[in-house]
Order: structure tokens, then sequence, then C-alpha cells
């Protein structure tokens, strides 16, 4: 593993390259095994002796191509924690490349969403989600309901038994752990998801609802 960490500064014949190891093995938590082999450790110990293979060279600019996709879900999530700690400690612009909306989510400052080599969007997560300029910079950020050309996103669609709201009737609900997802079809023949709280009631199949959402929460693009 040490010797893995210091191939690109010994090409560059810096000094004191000891030193830099050591602070970089200890930075990304992999103290005590230096002498390691590639097989004798895991996957995302394996993403961190890549990663510190990186940042003892001190780059300005350090691109991540997709570092996270070869992992499992949870070691991804745990690895995504732990990489934004460590940006933070650093100090070093980390250009994240990834496909994985939560990823883009969860570790960015600014995301640029692009199309076909076209930069389509670019903001702050919150600018993103919540003010997408393109429909598919809404859609590629998560799930939406299409009303003509007002967008909803299903987590802010209301669902009750009583008016006000749109009716429907519920074609299927999906217990989702942390919430219930509920597809609908409107009176006027519109597809609808929405997401609620699984203590908001039953909605069995074929029952009547209704539907709504704030028009704050209304998505609305070129």
């Amino acid at each position: 593993m040490r010797q893995n960490i210091e191939f690109g500064l010994r090409r560059t014949r810096q000094p004191g390259i000891p030193r830099l190891v050591r602070d970089v093995i200890d930075l990304v938590q992999l103290g005590g095994k230096e002498s390691r082999l590639p097989t004798q450790i895991s996957g995302g110990e394996r993403q961190r002796v890549a990663l510190a293979r990186s940042l003892v060279l001190a780059p300005e600019v350090l691109l991540l191509d997709e570092p996270l996709s070869a992992l499992d879900p949870n070691l991804r999530k745990q690895l995504r924690s732990e990489l934004k700690s460590l940006q933070r400690r650093v100090g070093i612009t980390f250009l994240f490349v990834t496909h994985d909306k939560e990823e883009a989510l969860s570790l960015s400052d600014r995301i640029g969403v692009m199309q076909g080599g076209v930069l389509e969007q670019v903001g702050t997560p919150e600018d993103i989600y919540l003010r997408p300029r393109t429909r598919f910079v809404a859609n590629f950020l998560g799930a939406v309901n299409w009303i003509k050309q007002t967008g909803v996103r299903p987590e802010t669609v209301r669902v009750s038994t009583d008016p006000p709201g749109r009716p429907g009737t519920i074609v299927r609900s999906v217990f989702l752990g942390n919430c219930v997802q509920i597809e609908a079809t409107l009176d006027d023949g519109q597809s609808l998801i929405a997401e609620t709280q699984r203590l908001n009631g039953a909605f069995p199949p074929g029952a009547r609802a209704h539907f709504s959402w704030h028009p704050a929460d209304e998505i609305h693009c070129e």
C-alpha cells in the first residue's frame, strides 16, 4: 500500500516522502495497514488508497470520475460521507463526476448538469433540485409529475380522502420504508405519483382520494 501511495512522489523526486506519505495515510484513515497488499484490503480501502495516491501530490483540483460506482450501496454511502469530510479538511477542489443524483446532491457545493456535452445548468444543489431550468435537469435529479407544463415532485403531493384537491383513483400503493409511494389516475386521465408518510392512512387500489400541492412547490421549466 505504501509503495502505491508514494509512486507519484518518487517520480517527482520530492523531498520528505516518508512524512508526506505518513500524513496522507492518517488522513484517509489507513494507519496500521501500510504494508498490506491489494488483495489484503477491502474495496472501500482500495478506494482510499487511490485517493491518497492523488492527495499526496497536493493538486489544486482533484478529478474523481465515478469513484464509488463499483461499490455496494452501503459502502458507497459511508465513503460519500468520508469524502465530503475529507474535502473540507484538505481544502482541495474536488471535481466529482457521477450519474447518481443522490451522490451529486449530498456531496456538492455546486452542481453542473450536462446533456450531450452541453452544460444545461449550474447552481447549488437546492437551486438545481427546486428550480431546474429544463425538463432534462428536473427529471435527472428525481421523479417529476408533469401536469401540462407544470412539474410537481412526488414528495410535495398531499393525499387526502377529502377535498380540496384534484380527485382521482388509487392504482397501487408501494411501501418503501420511509414512505408510501402512491400511483393514481386523476379524473382528467392524468397519471400521478405521490409519496406520503406511511402513518397518513391506507390507500388501497381502487380507493378515491384528492391530490393537492402548494403553488410554491411547482416547477416551471423552459
